[in-house]
């Protein structure tokens, strides 16, 4: 029986409740086998993170401990250039079955970026694209994705067919919690209890991550 497999990439800089209540309502509703958090290394598009790879790694893991829909791949860490994800979703889909359903999960900001992305018009031979619309959204997709959408769109999230080659739209509202908001609350000496799991949390502490000198 096909599998099928979610992709949630990012820095990650640090894991918060965002991303793993957003990864964890799709992949129940998906009905995935398995979504599993990739954390970026050098991401192309974003200046370094301030922490390193393998901290920021240590995080998602500690996050992702104990719930067996989340899983946490570190592929990208271990590659010596920038973390393109079109490399990532090859690598991914050369270990899995032929008939595998593989799922990219991109928030909108990053799917209206797309044709900024390294090989974008390719990602679809390897995956379906799960675009999480927020209701609020209210900018339009680039021209340059409009034909792509219009070929490849699937009305229905759970009726994209085969291993790869559709685009689907998930609503979802999210949490309104960000990455550079919990970096700037720690900078400033203030409680990111409840934005983050205790785990990570406690992490954060042992290590004296994101203290005011750390922080861009």
């Amino acid at each position: 029986m096909a599998r099928r497999i979610g992709i949630l990439g990012g820095t990650f800089n640090p894991v918060h409740i965002a991303h793993l209540r957003g990864a964890l309502e799709v992949a129940e509703f998906m009905g995935l086998d398995e979504l599993r958090l990739i954390p970026s290394a050098r991401p192309p598009h974003r200046q370094a993170p301030q922490v390193t790879a393998e901290q920021r790694l240590a995080m998602v893991e500690l996050a992702a401990a104990g719930e067996p829909l989340l899983a946490v791949d570190d592929r990208e860490l271990k590659r010596d250039k920038p973390s393109f994800t079109y490399d990532t979703l090859e690598s991914v889909r050369g270990e899995l079955a032929a008939d595998d359903q593989l799922f990219l999960l991109l928030g909108w900001d990053a799917f209206c970026g797309l044709p900024t992305w390294h090989r974008w018009q390719e990602l679809l031979t390897h995956c379906h694209l799960l675009v999480l619309q927020r209701p609020d959204a209210d900018s339009e997709a680039p021209e340059e994705l409009r034909d792509l959408v219009a070929a490849r769109s699937v009305h229905d999230p759970l009726g994209l067919a085969g291993p790869g080659g559709q685009i689907s739209f998930i609503w979802q509202t999210p949490l309104a919690v960000s990455a550079t908001q919990i970096r700037q609350l720690l900078a400033d000496g203030r409680s990111v209890r409840f934005l983050v799991p205790d785990a990570v949390l406690a992490y954060i502490h042992a290590h004296g991550l994101y203290r005011a000198h750390t922080v861009s």
